[in-house]
This record gives structure tokens, sequence and C-alpha cells, in this order.
């Protein structure tokens, strides 16, 4: 099974895969736009890549709650400059996170493998800017958890069957949006079965990183900083439990735990022997 086809990343459905988060924006909830500087951002992917990450994932809007929408001529200004840089040193797959057609069209210009919409693919025009070129596509759902599995697998349908903008199902990830338009509990129940929320024949991508309901396992008042604890605990039960794909800010601890939570997934237990009582 393929996710991208233009860097030749081949995903084994017997491994866990780690995307590692870079944010180019003033006001991200995470790191409050430490990497706005070119510079920066690219020593970051180079980071990001030499900890192990297989994919990595750049945005240049904030998705945060209470997010402030920016235009795409101010979001792509954001984007062109280290985009540019990275592709030129990174040897693993980017992702643009965004869910403007025109930047969008700009990041596969300038050699983006993969776009990741929040909104799920909802514009028309991203759909066919997608359908035209080699690209990947990560849909995520934006909306209470009653409505994600029909959402997810009514956009299947429309981008491989149902569309004159077809879309090859190997190039289709897809994201239940732990933290998008759900309530805690939602929330909740997605890291504790998101297998539950996948679509069939596709791989599965979660994101749960430093948000707002890790912190329930946090003192009062942490900052998403602080959350790695409870990060690293709901993507190993994610990652068991039927999600192949994990997006994190931390990454070498990420890279830990997904390598730890594929050795418990695929453990062949029926081959230890009993050991004797005594």
């Amino acid at each position: 099974m393929y996710l991208i086809k233009t860097r030749n990343l081949v995903l084994d459905e017997n491994k866990i895969y780690v995307m590692g988060v870079l944010n180019v924006t003033p006001d991200s909830f995470s790191d409050a736009g430490e990497f706005l500087d070119a510079g920066k951002a690219l020593d970051e992917a180079i980071k990001i890549q030499s900890q192990g990450a297989s994919i990595l994932d750049i945005g240049a809007q904030s998705t945060r709650p209470g997010f402030k929408m920016v235009d795409e001529k101010t979001e792509w200004k954001r984007l062109k400059v280290p985009l540019d840089l990275i592709r030129q040193k990174l040897r693993i797959p980017i992702s643009v996170d965004t869910f403007h057609p025109y930047v969008a069209l700009r990041s596969i210009d300038s050699g983006a493998d993969i776009i990741n919409d929040v909104t799920g693919f909802k514009n028309r025009e991203m759909v066919k800017i997608l359908a035209r070129s080699s690209a990947s596509l990560i849909v995520m759902h934006d909306g209470p958890l009653s409505e994600t599995r029909g959402f997810l697998q009514s956009k299947f349908d429309e981008l491989t069957k149902n569309s004159q903008d077809l879309v090859e199902k190997e190039r289709l990830c897809f994201d239940p949006g732990i933290g998008f338009g759900k309530s805690q509990e939602e929330n909740l129940a997605i890291i504790k079965n998101p297998l539950k929320f996948s679509v069939r024949e596709s791989f599965t991508l979660v994101g749960v990183s430093r948000k707002r309901v890790t912190s329930l396992a946090c003192q009062k008042g942490a900052l998403p900083k602080e959350r790695l604890v409870p990060t690293i605990a709901s993507n190993a039960v994610m990652a068991v439990n039927g999600a192949q794909i994990i997006r994190v800010h931390d990454v070498k601890e990420g890279v830990e735990c997904a390598k730890m939570s594929q050795a418990i997934k695929f453990c062949n237990c029926a081959q230890i022997k009993k050991q004797k009582k005594f």
C-alpha cells in the first residue's frame, strides 16, 4: 500500500510511522512563532528528519482553537522560502498543511508531496488541483464524533468513485480530527479506539500532540510543551489500536513511542513457549 508515490515512501501495514510538525506561524499554540525565520525552520526540519520522522508536516496557518484566518497570499509568503530551502535538503516526504487552493498548487509546484487539509477537502478547487497532481491527500474531519466515520467514508467514496476529478485510493490518508469540533469525551473515544473511525483500505493518521485533551493528565495550567508524557501515552494507545501514522511535535520521543508500540502490536505471542509453573 502506498501513501506517497512522489518520494518513494512505501508504507508497511506492519509499521508505525511518525510525522514531525513544523509551524511557520506567529500564533501557533505549541511554539509561538519560534520557527518564523526561514533559517531556523530549515534547521528544525533537518533535526526532525535526523530524529527519525518519516514525514515532515509544515504549516503557515494556525488552526488552534480561536485561530485567526490569514489570506492565501499571506500564508504563501510565510511558507515559500522555508519550503524551498527544506525541499533542497530533506530526503523524507514533505506535507503542507493548508486549505487554500492557491497555497496547495504552489506548494506542489515547489515540491510538496502531500497536502494535509483540516477542512477535509470540502473545497472542490482543492480536489481539482490534487487530482491533476501526483501528490497525496490527508483528509481530516472537523466536527462532532457522530459524523466522523460517515464523513470520512463518504469522502473516500467521493474522491475515488463519484467525482469527475478522481484520486487513486493509494494516495489517500484519513485523520479523525482529534481536537477539531469534538468534546473531550469524544477526543478520548478516538484515542481509545481509532480503528472505529478509520476508512478501510486507507491509512489512519492521528494528531493528539500537546492538544488540550492531553492536559487532563497534567497539573492545572500546564503549557502545551509540558504535555509530553500524556501525549506519548495517547499515541501509544492509538498506535497499538489501529493508527499507522502519529503526528507529533516531539519527534525523538514520538519515534521511540512508535517503535515500542509497533513491537507490542505485532508481537507474535503464539510463538512464546509457556513457562513452567513451580
